[in-house]
């Protein structure tokens, strides 16, 4: 075998080096330089063309003689990973799954792989043995004689197993573990898991075999790895939630096979990962009604309309500077809807202690929230709760005025689902919609004072 050939690349800039440099030259970033591979030598790659009877032809074709068919997908017995994947999965498609350690990534499709009874399924884990997979399994309470396990690392001998054993789903956990020897260095490198991803690529793509890999993310947040591992898989998947709460979110940032608007929502149980079919009663279960400082919000998450509550509370400052602490909501949002209230409506929240907090330890970015955060606001600072069986769904802009909402629809017929009798929403939506075709009363309004007016 020849020597393999290699380079270095600055990530930046891609700007060439046969040596590791501290400084790029061309743009003079740090740490930037990376290992690429340039020649792999003559070590034949994978051939898959006896794995399946039908034979993938390469050849050119018009554009015109290409036959659009419905794809096939595999349905799973899960709705919620059907639902985010945009109704199932596609043979031959590639998903990266990534989250934070700990939140259930592994346990989400090992409950996943085992329901899967009808398809032969591979588990291939780098990071755990065969009796810790069979722990967590023995927990889940599933039975599947199609399930299969391989505990390894190396590529080469796990696709040697996949072409004895002829897998219809693969799952990866994780992809960080693997490595070639195809290329000199650890895993985890940013060649490393390039080349180990390109590998499964060119697998799940000629044998129309599915692939999920699940993988890491670093202290930022972002996908560990190299930015092209997003490009070269079909679908990413986020797996998100707080570890101290009992609720994930699974969302979609990229599908080539649907919309990225979809998201699944989990409760983890000591059984595995249990479905959540409406969110909206749990995360509002646990309600006082009769307390100041608590809102009900009716948001989207994705395409799929949510109530949140909001708790708000507004105390005297005992120290110099007032304090402003906020729980799955954004710090900066809350200081411009304090300045609104200050400047358009007099109230003084200067010297005021405010903590904001969305229960159910989920975060929301959706700017809809903000009438019922102010209302919150509002209801513990004058110390009145709010009228039971209220919600809000209204954007608040810099000048004190409620801006309309998309699909507000969907929102006020989730709120009517649930049984409130009256919804908050912007004067500028009611072209969007209309107030009797619904049974609750839809209250629209244009400024936060005429809010204030109607509940205090």
């Amino acid at each position: 075998m020849s020597k393999i050939k290699t380079a270095f690349f600055c990530s930046n800039c891609g700007y060439e080096s046969a040596k590791w440099i501290g400084k790029c030259p061309a743009c003079s970033q740090w740490n930037t330089f990376v290992e690429e591979v340039l020649d792999k030598g003559n070590v034949k790659e994978e051939k898959w063309d006896d794995y399946k009877e039908e034979k993938r032809k390469t050849k050119t074709i018009s554009l015109n003689e290409v036959q659009t068919t419905e794809e096939k997908r595999i349905q799973s017995r899960d709705p919620e990973l059907d639902r985010v994947l945009g109704g199932g999965i596609v043979p031959g498609s590639i998903i990266l799954v990534a989250g934070e350690p700990g939140i259930g990534k592994s346990t989400l499709f090992l409950q996943n792989g085992l329901l899967l009874n009808q398809l032969k399924v591979l588990y291939i884990s780098g990071e755990e043995s065969e009796q810790q997979i069979k722990m967590r399994a023995d927990r889940l309470k599933i039975k599947n004689e199609n399930f299969y396990l391989l505990t390894e690392t190396s590529t080469q001998t796990i696709f040697q197993e996949i072409k004895k054993l002829k897998p219809q789903l693969v799952i990866v956990d994780s992809i960080q573990t693997l490595q070639s020897n195809l290329i000199d260095s650890s895993a985890g490198t940013v060649s490393q898991i390039r080349e180990c991803a390109a590998e499964f690529q060119r697998f799940a793509k000629e044998t129309s075999t599915p692939v999920f890999l699940i993988g890491h993310i670093t202290k930022d947040g972002a996908i560990a790895g190299p930015k092209v591992l997003e490009h070269m898989v079909d679908t990413v998947l986020q797996f998100e939630g707080d570890r101290h709460y009992a609720y994930r979110i699974l969302r979609t940032l990229k599908n080539r096979f649907g919309s990225t608007a979809e998201l699944g929502i989990y409760e983890m149980t000591g059984d595995g990962m249990r479905v959540v079919s409406n969110p909206s009663e749990i995360l509002i279960a646990q309600r006082e009604d009769q307390l100041s400082g608590s809102g009900i919000a009716a948001t989207l998450e994705g395409m799929r309309p949510l109530l949140i509550e909001v708790q708000a509370l507004v105390t005297q400052s005992v120290y110099g500077t007032p304090q402003r602490t906020v729980t799955g909501f954004d710090t900066r949002r809350l200081q411009l809807l304090l300045a609104v209230l200050e400047k358009r409506g007099g109230f003084q929240f200067g010297m005021k202690d405010v903590f904001v907090n969305i229960a159910g330890g989920i975060k929301v970015e959706d700017p809809s929230i903000d009438l019922a955060v102010i209302c919150a606001l509002l209801s513990s600072y004058e110390d009145i709760p709010l009228p039971p069986h209220v919600c809000f769904a209204g954007e608040v802009g810099l000048n004190g005025e409620i801006r309309a909402v998309n699909k507000i629809e969907q929102r006020i017929a989730e709120a009517e689902k649930l049984g409130f009798e009256k919804i908050f929403v912007s004067k500028y939506n009611k072209k969007s919609f209309n107030p009797q075709a619904y049974k609750i009363q839809v209250v629209a309004l244009s400024r936060v004072d005429e809010v204030y007016q109607q509940l205090f």
